[in-house]
């Protein structure tokens, strides 16, 4: 194992630096569009457009490192993206910076999508668990550190855009320097959504929920936390707890879907986390301590919905669908986190900053509803028959060919 994460030490290290940018980018603009006075769904519309771009590059990265190779794709997306993060410091503009995270969006698809497709090619089927494990903790810690780092500078100042621009550069060396030979051709993500449907209409809404949720939270969450009164660190403080909560739900909760019905730890998941969402819509402003307990149990019952809902997928895909599905999923995920940071930001503009978790606790709501009338409508696969959850990042739909549960489609003639 230890000469396997070798191997890739210097993908891991790229990507580490990616993410801490990319986490710090998404929580800065946020803040720096408040600051300068943008209406809430101007801010949520930037962070729809960074997923326009990101899906978009799903779809056509793909054909441009077909054509001239990973390590010059990966050179141009990210001179691009590191470009786009300073160019957001030179003109304070709503719609100029819709444009940019359009950029930046595809732009990071394609990077997390070269780095993962790389990090699958040097993994094999007896190590693969692990080495997704190891990504998983770099994916969880970088984006933390990111939103720590917002209280590294002033956010209507240069020095955080810098910051994000020099963090994107640095990460071209250890990919420039590698001596790995690069991996196949990436894959193009098809969304079949009939299909996705079929397999699981509680999966595909799970994902799609999870996206129109969570993606009004990471739009306008930092924005919330200024609104009720608090400052800069409370919302660098606020995300993070939201984070370590979603990674502190994944083991516990991925478990006892393994043992349980998994649809059950689904509705409890997003009946809960409607109840979290509430819970920060009264008492958030009440003390710093409030806020904190809201996020931790925010992110602790948000954060595995969509890891639960591909799971639950694959429990009655075919074996050798699992990549097809679960990106699939990741793209109906993304299509929700279009809609998502327009809807959320909108009802904060006309009923004010509670609006936003009354917003997410509406939509978890409505996914338990559903999910208690789908049990109505179908029983569970046999125990035996489950394959393990396993914790994924949300980074692109090629980090699910890391997954232990593709070996099948490796088997496959």
């Amino acid at each position: 194992m230890r000469n396997a994460l070798l191997t890739i030490a210097a993908l891991l290290l790229a990507a580490f630096i990616l993410l801490v940018g990319n986490g710090l980018q998404g929580t800065l603009l946020s803040v720096r569009g408040n600051t300068a006075g943008f209406a809430l769904p101007v801010i949520g519309l930037l962070m729809s457009a960074y997923f326009v771009g990101f899906v978009t590059g799903c779809r056509n990265v793909p054909k441009l490192i077909a054509r001239v190779g990973h390590i010059r794709t990966f050179t141009a997306l990210a001179s691009v993206a590191s470009a786009t993060a300073l160019a957001h410091a030179l003109f304070v503009d709503p719609p100029f910076w819709v444009v940019l995270r359009v950029i930046s969006g595809f732009c990071f698809a394609g990077l997390y999508m070269i780095i993962e497709s790389w990090i699958n090619e040097r993994a094999t089927n007896e190590n693969r668990g692990r080495i997704l494990s190891v990504y998983r903790v770099v994916d969880l810690s970088a984006t933390t550190i990111g939103q720590i780092l917002l209280m590294a500078g002033d956010p209507a100042g240069f020095v955080l855009f810098a910051l994000i621009s020099i963090l994107i550069s640095l990460s071209l060396v250890p990919v420039a320097l590698t001596t790995s030979v690069a991996p196949a051709p990436v894959n193009i993500v098809r969304l079949d959504l009939p299909k996705m449907y079929r397999v699981s209409p509680l999966a595909a809404t799970g994902a799609l929920g999870v996206g129109v949720a969570n993606g009004a939270f990471w739009a306008v969450g930092p924005v919330f936390v200024q609104r009720i009164g608090y400052d800069v660190s409370a919302v660098a403080t606020f995300m993070s707890v939201a984070i370590a909560g979603g990674a502190l739900s994944q083991w516990p909760l991925g478990s006892l879907s393994d043992k349980l019905d998994r649809r059950w730890v689904i509705i409890g998941a997003a009946a809960l986390c409607a109840a979290s969402g509430l819970y920060l819509s009264v008492f958030a402003d009440k003390s710093f301590a409030a806020l904190l307990v809201g996020a931790a149990l925010f992110g602790f019952f948000a954060m595995p919905i969509f890891g639960l809902s591909a799971a639950h997928a694959n429990d009655h895909a075919e074996p050798n669908e699992f990549v097809a599905i679960s990106g699939g999923l990741f793209l109906l995920y993304g299509a929700g986190s279009i809609v998502g940071p327009i809807l959320g930001p909108t009802l904060m503009q006309f009923l004010g900053a509670s609006a936003l978790f009354q917003y997410t606790a509406a939509v978890h709501a409505g996914l338990t509803l559903f999910g208690l009338y789908r049990m109505t409508q179908r029983t569970g696969p046999v125990h035996a028959e489950k394959p393990d959850y396993v914790s994924v990042p949300r980074t692109s739909p090629n980090v699910f060919e890391l997954d232990p549960r593709s070996e099948s489609e490796d088997d496959s003639p």
